[in-house]
């Protein structure tokens, strides 16, 4: 029959640490290649319209965003004060939208293409001449799925 020791104090073995700087490494390494950075950099001032009636976009990588505003005060100098398209991280005429849409959508999956969204990001001072020229290359290349950036109304 086994003995029963109450009063002897048994103490923990040490813990075995010799792997946790590969489990370190490990997380770091899924962190990095999983996080996405921020694609882009404004170069245009933007002060989005208010409206009421908002929805969520659902898949934000179906997205590609047309950023229209005045260039912020470090590409005045070089660009003007005149109203700017800005694609990507460059400036751009609305005669290169069609390209630059035809280009996002073969990088995208075949089954995606069709799902793709165009979103528009101008100013509130942005003039409507502008957001129409945008609006017809976007016709000419059949991106018929757009979307208009604002921010939440509070007051009526």
């Amino acid at each position: 029959m086994a003995k029963i020791r109450r009063n002897e104090k048994r103490e923990m073995p040490a813990l075995n640490t010799s792997s946790l700087p590969d489990i370190i490494f490990m997380l770091l390494f899924f962190f990095m290649s999983v996080t996405s950075m921020k694609e882009v950099s404004l170069k245009v001032q933007l002060q989005n319209p208010q409206a009421t009636e908002l929805t969520k976009l659902e898949k934000k990588s179906l997205v590609r965003y047309i950023y229209v505003g005045t260039p912020t005060s470090e590409f005045r100098r070089q660009y003007g004060a005149e109203t700017r398209i800005q694609l990507d991280d460059a400036f751009a005429d609305a005669k290169e939208i069609g390209d630059y849409i035809i280009n996002e959508r073969s990088a995208m999956k075949e089954q995606d293409q069709g799902l793709m969204t165009v979103s528009i990001k101008a100013d509130k001072q942005t003039r409507m001449g502008v957001i129409a020229d945008i609006k017809q290359e976007l016709r000419r290349v059949s991106a018929l799925k757009i979307n208009y950036a604002a921010t939440q109304r509070t007051s009526y």
